[in-house]
């Protein structure tokens, strides 16, 4: 039986050859292997400056549990906490926006009426 390691190092060169090939036929780009489990390839944007996107490949095992071991990794509810911490701060954001408005509202009514 193989090892978590072993299956996982398996998992994520898979995973990595998938990536590599998809990116070499879009680009037509070179996939340089820049660390463990990470791609880079050269590409230029829209105004032809030299960019290098890097590609990180992980498989993460989880958080500590405190008794030696993990609670599993579960996507689905790092997608749900992600896009939780988006809309908070697009209200945070949208508060201090409205909270700014009405200060130059507040303002401009204060100078008009002097």
């Amino acid at each position: 039986m193989a090892s978590k390691a072993s299956l996982e190092n398996a998992l994520r060169s898979e995973i990595i050859e998938v990536i590599s090939k998809a990116l070499e036929a879009h680009f037509d780009a070179n996939i340089i292997t820049v660390g463990s489990g990470e791609l880079s390839f050269q590409t230029v944007d829209a105004e032809k400056n030299e960019k290098f996107p890097k590609i990180k490949v992980s498989i993460p095992r989880g958080t500590r549990n405190g008794e030696g071991g993990y609670i599993p990794y579960d996507g689905y509810d790092a997608a749900e906490a992600y896009k939780e911490e988006k809309e908070s701060k697009a209200q945070e954001r949208a508060v201090k926006k409205a909270m700014k408005e009405a200060e130059k509202g507040k303002k401009k009514f204060e100078e008009e009426g002097e």
